[in-house]
């Protein structure tokens, strides 16, 4: 019930055309989001295989 109150919310403030290109751009935002975290996490476990595959803390408790 509360989606289909939204839905017609929705409608009446960004009109029918709109509603498919906010959906689009929001996911490709999504997707862009994602590559972003991935690519972060990819360069963090670089970064732990430059010290021996240890974390930044494990690295700094030996010293």
């Amino acid at each position: 019930m509360e989606m289909g109150i939204l839905a017609i919310i929705a409608i009446f403030l960004f009109g029918a055309n709109r509603i498919p290109q906010l959906a689009r751009s929001l996911g490709r935002a999504k997707g862009e989001f994602q590559k972003g975290i991935d690519e972060a996490s990819e360069m963090a476990a670089i970064e732990d295989m430059d010290r021996g595959g240890m974390t930044e803390e494990a690295a700094s408790e030996q010293e």
